[in-house]
């Protein structure tokens, strides 16, 4: 497996698959390319079905900036690699194709084709949780423990830079309002939301917190301001959300955080690489089911839950988000991923409540879920796999 810092890294909304991804390969064309008259980008798949609303274009257009682009939207093909496929073009003054590079954005800003499957090298020799759970027993370690047996050193100053930004996102997201732009009229509520929390008995006032936490971050997204992959933009509310109130209303220590962090992004590295972390390819079960996987085992770990439970954790975490279809109205990542990031915060705390009570014995490993999450995702109909023609996007129309 990577780097964990494949999963955990600053960009920017409102998708990382739609716009992070595309961004990072416009600018590697351009590098390659400075002195094109212009570009012509070929967009397939889900990236030409929602990439408007999700402003794929304007991402490559300031990639390439002051070479003109032309876009080609072609949602009718959906390539067999990967279905967020690109075909960067550049062209002299005579119109003449110089260079093409056909490159996909395989979920998280990550970009891969059949030439390059994976962009990073490997610094993990496991790659599934029953095996990592093996050897960390047989070693006395825990699961952070092992992401610093194979990170550089400089991971925990990494992690801390991204939880502080992190911090900066939700309390920007706190102080906003006004109407999130992109035609659905959909107002910020993380203020009125925070506002409110204050009025409950404590026994709700922190899950209520735990709601505004979590929209401040996806709201943030959804305007295209600076968040933390975790692990992907549209579902980059959940871990912040969960890790914020625990600190707020917890007492946590920023290093206890930034450990439950690695052990949070070392789960999800193994959902990316056994199954997928793309709404485009698996639906939101690869997602915000990852980011409730990450949050869950995050919260686990911090309140003492031994190997066995933080797995069970995380198993559960994806076990209840199976299925979960990508369905965003008018291609926005708005209606649905914006409540659904706070609904997955909440089910995280409570995962991590039932896997406490347990003895961290069951019966479906967390490697197996993600097995099944990853062909339930290939199983899912293309509508329900942002491509704009199903389920709650029909309601746009």
């Amino acid at each position: 497996m990577e780097s964990i810092k494949q999963i955990l890294k600053k960009g920017y909304g409102p998708s990382s698959s739609h716009t992070l991804g595309p961004h990072r390969a416009a600018t590697l064309f351009h590098q390659r390319h400075p002195e094109a008259s212009r570009f012509r980008v070929t967009l397939y798949g889900s990236l030409a079905a929602t990439g408007k609303g999700h402003r794929t274009d304007v991402a490559i257009e300031a990639a390439c900036k002051p070479v003109p682009v032309e876009f080609v939207w072609r949602a009718d093909i959906v390539p067999e690699f990967h279905t967020n496929g690109m075909l960067y073009e550049s062209l002299d003054s005579a119109n003449n194709v110089t260079d093409s590079w056909k490159i996909y954005s395989v979920g998280g800003g990550l970009l891969a084709n059949e030439e390059t499957p994976l962009e990073e090298k490997k610094i993990y020799p496991l790659s599934h949780i029953t095996d990592i759970l093996q050897y960390i027993e047989k070693e006395g370690m825990t699961f952070w423990e092992y992401v610093k047996q194979y990170e550089e050193d400089d991971i925990w100053d990494y992690l801390q830079d991204m939880w502080q930004t992190m911090q900066q996102t939700i309390e920007e997201g706190l102080s906003e309002e006004g109407v999130i732009p992109g035609g659905l009229h959909l107002r910020s509520k993380a203020r009125q939301y925070y506002v409110r929390a204050s009025s409950y008995k404590p026994s709700l006032q922190g899950r209520c917190l735990v709601i505004a936490y979590a929209l401040a971050t996806s709201e943030r997204n959804a305007v295209g301001s600076t968040i933390v992959t975790a692990p992907t933009c549209g579902a980059s509310g959940v871990l912040p959300a969960v890790l914020y109130h625990l600190k707020k209303n917890h007492g946590f220590s920023d290093i206890d955080i930034v450990r439950a962090m690695a052990t949070a992004a070392l789960f999800a590295n193994v959902i990316k690489t056994n199954a997928s972390i793309s709404g485009a390819e698996v639906g939101c079960q690869g997602e915000v089911g990852s980011a409730c996987v990450m949050a869950a085992v995050a919260a686990n770990q911090l309140f003492g839950g031994s190997p066995q439970q933080i797995e069970y954790a995380a198993e559960m975490a994806m076990e209840h988000n199976l299925g979960l279809t990508c369905d965003p109205m008018c291609g926005l990542v708005q209606i649905p991923c914006i409540e659904r990031n706070a609904m997955a915060a909440l089910r995280a705390l409570d995962i991590n409540l039932y896997a406490m009570m347990s003895d961290g014995k069951h019966l479906i490993t967390f490697d197996k879920v993600v097995e099944t999450m990853k062909k339930t995702g290939h199983d899912l109909p293309s509508l329900y796999k942002e491509t704009a023609m199903g389920g709650l996007a029909l309601l746009a129309n």
